[in-house]
């Protein structure tokens, strides 16, 4: 079947179910008869194959401080094009972007070339591209494209997402040229399920491991949110697991919520954040960061071994970089990362 526009094309990721076919670019997996669409609403059933509505399909688009991401070790104060999609895989009733994700793509929508992507970085002076704002798995077999001509051009590539793709859906990525992703671990495994419509959050971490074991560098995002996650109980658990699972040098960034969206709990306390912090510490993290804060004692990345100021922040500006080919420059430790 022939569909006269550019943003509509065929999923990378489908295989048949019987009567059905079975969409495999994130986790729920959706199984579609002709005619139906998935859960995400970017994706349908035609004529017995399944395209995707948000190919290009242009929501947001800026150039960003890749500290905004938020990716502290990626090369510091490099600035990433940034795109966004539309929709979501999740139902979060927090969402800061809610204007976005709570919609199916417009048609005929707001259509840019992986090429006009790639060249308007360039032309901003970008080191590397990010996928975000929404869910950027939705975007799937854009950001192939995208990322395989940013490689060409010797950009870097990142991911900022809620981690609920396949397996082979992140393995296209990492073939295609992904370089750093920033993951949001949103809580425990009943809180996540609740609060996101059944979502299963052991697969999220499963694509944070397959990440960390295709050495893909990884951050991870926590919106410390009251009643949902802010407890001790669940800040230790979502902090053990990253240091038992994925490793202590894992940056883990908790960052405040600000009522938006359907949900109406108080803003995240600072007090929240210091606990979170300190519970992280409690578990062997390594590298923990504060966000959301006007005012942030916990911006800068210190060495772990003899606490050397390594990169000093201010907001998004950056205001030194000590570290010298990947190391601290006084006792010679390594800092996982991306750097110059």
């Amino acid at each position: 079947m022939e569909i006269a526009s550019p943003i509509v094309r065929e999923g990378l990721l489908q295989e048949p179910a019987g009567e059905l076919q079975r969409c495999l670019t994130c986790e729920r997996r959706c199984e579609l008869v002709d005619g139906a669409t998935g859960w995400c609403r970017t994706r349908f059933n035609r004529s017995g194959r399944i395209y995707t509505s948000d190919y290009g399909n242009i929501s947001s688009i800026s150039a960003n401080p890749i500290e905004k991401k938020p990716l502290y070790h990626v090369y510091p104060g490099s600035h990433a094009l940034t795109m966004g999609g539309w929709s979501c895989n999740f139902d979060c009733p927090w969402c800061q972007n809610w204007h976005i994700t709570k919609y199916p793509p417009p048609e005929p929508g707001r259509y840019m070339s992986p090429r006009d992507f790639v060249d308007r970085a360039i032309q901003l002076n970008c080191r590397g591209t990010s996928i975000s704002f929404n869910e950027p798995t939705l975007s799937l077999e854009w950001s192939l494209d995208v990322f395989r001509l940013a490689r060409e051009a010797g950009l870097y590539n990142t991911y900022v997402t809620n981690g609920y793709m396949t397996e082979y859906a992140l393995h296209e990525l990492i073939e295609s040229g992904l370089d750093a992703m920033n993951v949001d671990i949103k809580g425990t495994a009943d809180a996540v399920h609740k609060y996101c419509k059944g979502i299963d959050v052991e697969k999220v971490w499963s694509r944070c491991l397959q990440a960390v074991r295709m050495s893909i560098h990884l951050e991870i995002t926590t919106l410390i949110i009251t009643g949902v996650n802010d407890s001790q109980e669940s800040l230790a658990e979502i902090a053990q697991r990253i240091a038992d699972e994925l490793g202590d040098e894992i940056p883990w960034h908790v960052s405040a919520y600000h009522p938006a969206y359907h949900f109406e709990a108080p803003p995240t306390d600072r007090r929240a954040l210091e606990t979170a912090c300190e519970v992280g510490q409690e578990c062997g993290l390594k590298y923990i960061y504060m966000g959301n804060l006007p005012i942030n004692p916990r911006e800068d990345t210190l060495c772990p071994s003899c606490g050397r100021s390594l990169v000093k922040r201010k907001g998004y500006a950056i205001m030194a970089n000590q570290i010298q080919h990947g190391k601290c420059p006084d006792c010679g430790l390594s800092i996982p990362g991306l750097w110059d």
